[in-house]
């Protein structure tokens, strides 16, 4: 059987780059990135009300499995060596689909590192032979992360319920977007 095809570790983007977790050992510097970010995620990540030690801790020690069956692929975004937020993708409902999802500490927005960070993956993901397609999915409220697939060239392909928990702010409906892989045109450059 053949191994797994994986996305690398870390990907440089210059003064910003991806970087696997790395369990336990980053548990100080995630606890303390989501708890300086609770405030400006609470009103679109439902998780958040859950976070607690616990919950980072747990969030950790499930990554590295995840990584290796495949499931979720998450990376802390790092900008000159500080950590700034998380990005990741994982499994759609298809097999040849990944959705992908990204968040920023506060400090960080409107420097286009989510746009960066997001397009870095992106072309990552696309190295992978399995993965055909990635998508993105946001509260249809959620403008800012709307841009992000705009920026990059995603397509808006449907609107849907959410699924519970909602975000607390949020309409209730979902904005999907889709990236396909590109594909080589006749004369041997890549297209969308």
């Amino acid at each position: 059987m053949a191994a797994m095809e994986r996305p690398r570790p870390i990907i440089e983007l210059g003064d910003v780059a991806l970087r696997r977790w790395r369990g336990q050992d980053d548990f100080a510097a995630a606890h303390k990135l989501i708890e300086e970010s609770l405030d400006h995620l609470c009103p679109w990540e439902p998780w958040v009300a859950g976070h607690s030690e616990e919950h980072t801790r747990d969030f950790l020690a499930k990554s590295a499995s995840k990584w290796a069956n495949g499931d979720v692929y998450n990376y802390a975004i790092t900008k000159d060596g500080a950590f700034v937020g998380m990005c990741q993708t994982y499994r759609g409902a298809e097999p040849n689909g990944r959705f992908m999802g990204y968040w920023l500490h506060p400090a960080a927005i409107g420097q286009g590192i989510a746009t960066r960070a997001t397009a870095a993956l992106a072309t990552e993901m696309f190295t992978l032979p399995a993965v055909r397609y990635l998508e993105i999915a946001h509260d249809s409220a959620n403008t800012s992360s709307a841009a992000v697939p705009r920026r990059l060239g995603f397509t808006e392909v449907r609107r849907e319920r959410a699924t519970p928990p909602a975000a607390p702010a949020g309409s209730g409906i979902e904005v999907v977007w889709r990236l396909n892989r590109p594909v080589p045109s006749a004369h041997g450059t890549l297209r969308p």
